[in-house]
């Protein structure tokens, strides 16, 4: 079990970030904000891939005024993406922005921040205080390592709002490269208890981005850091939510229903054991469609392993709730390592479906 580290509760909109509440998972929509339609088709989409938070760019004061009809349109909470004017933030708190984010290298008016956080303050809104390597002054100046130095740019970055005792902060610090990102966040993470939004910048493509995310954000959550994350991809951001939920499914931190396991298979193998396992998720993704609440509540769901022959059968897979093992034509039916039928290969998947339907 892993023991998170424990940090205050800063809420959005619906969604509590913190130790005490599930990693919430985030994307950005990536359609120009101004065009309201197009923005809220995309949030849909996200919303129902299981995105829980999502972000906009604010670019001009014709952005910030579209979040309100926006918010009209989807059900998650959306995040105002603010970079230099500190009117644009402003603006997006007027408009229902349930979180605004300033990237503390290119938002450094002193006066202006002053402004954001007073109408944070009046509006009960978060401030995700979001720095990014490539745009840290700080990191050029070669002194440390470029962990230590962005995160002591953060640092100071963050006194003016603790001045002012204005405590419903998120923290991020992200780069491209992986190494840094997971030093900067261990580091932060014994200087304050605010939470943590966790994710690795600029990945590229998903075949890239993917491993990069997987590693980087893994490693944090592993450690019991991270409390809400995002796998930011060039792309389609739909692409960016199954993989979220995957990296938190796989550290063990959130269950998103069931979970199947596959053998790799070798010549032992005598039936299409990626045909059998892409059937079954085929036919889990189903059930778990129907139970729309269920899905990603974070309750427990069953661990399912398909098995190509008899060595890496129900004693390798002991582990797993259920599963079956493949013999020629035939395949041994098994929970918790114990074999309880035998029924034929073109079976298998029904009879594992029943039995997940049993459970349930």
């Amino acid at each position: 079990m892993i023991k998170r580290r424990k940090t205050r509760t800063v809420k959005v909109g619906k969604v509590k970030i913190g130790s005490g509440h599930p990693v919430s998972v985030q994307s950005m929509a990536k359609t120009d904000t101004v065009n309201i339609r197009a923005t809220a088709a995309q949030i849909r989409e996200l919303e129902a891939a299981g995105c829980e938070i999502v972000r906009v760019a604010v670019k001009t004061p014709e952005a910030a005024r579209a979040i309100k009809e926006i918010k009209k349109e989807i059900s998650i909470p959306i995040v105002a993406d603010i970079h230099f004017d500190p009117a644009l933030a402003i603006e997006s708190v007027v408009a229902g922005a349930d979180k605004i984010r300033l990237n503390p290298g290119n938002m450094k008016d002193a006066g202006g921040i002053n402004d954001v956080i007073a109408a944070c303050r009046d509006r009960g809104l978060p401030i995700r205080i979001g720095a990014n390597s490539g745009s840290l002054t700080e990191m050029a100046r070669g002194k440390g390592s470029p962990a230590k130095a962005m995160v002591s740019a953060l640092i100071k970055y963050i006194e003016p709002f603790r001045r002012k005792r204005f405590g419903d902060i998120v923290i991020s610090l992200k780069a491209s490269d992986v190494m840094t990102t997971v030093d900067a966040y261990r580091i932060m993470a014994r200087e304050c208890d605010y939470p943590f939004h966790v994710g690795v910048t600029a990945t590229g493509l998903p075949e890239d981005g993917i491993v990069s995310s997987s590693i980087g954000i893994g490693a944090l959550l592993l450690d019991g850091i991270g409390d809400t994350i995002r796998v930011s991809l060039t792309g389609d951001p739909i692409q960016e939510i199954p993989a979220a939920r995957r990296i938190l499914s796989s550290a063990g931190v959130r269950s998103f229903g069931h979970r199947v396991i596959a053998c790799p298979t070798c010549g032992r193998c005598r039936v299409d054991l990626a045909e059998i396992t892409a059937h079954l998720k085929k036919e889990l993704e189903s059930i778990q469609r129907s139970d729309e609440r269920a899905q990603g509540s974070g309750c427990r769901g069953l661990l399912i392993a398909v098995m190509g022959c008899e060595v890496n059968g129900p004693g390798e897979a002991k582990s797993a709730d259920m599963g079956v093992a493949f013999g020629k034509d035939k395949g041994a039916i098994f929970s918790h390592g114990r074999i309880i039928k035998t029924v034929k290969s073109k079976d298998a998947v029904r009879e594992l479906v029943k039995m997940v339907v049993s459970e349930q």
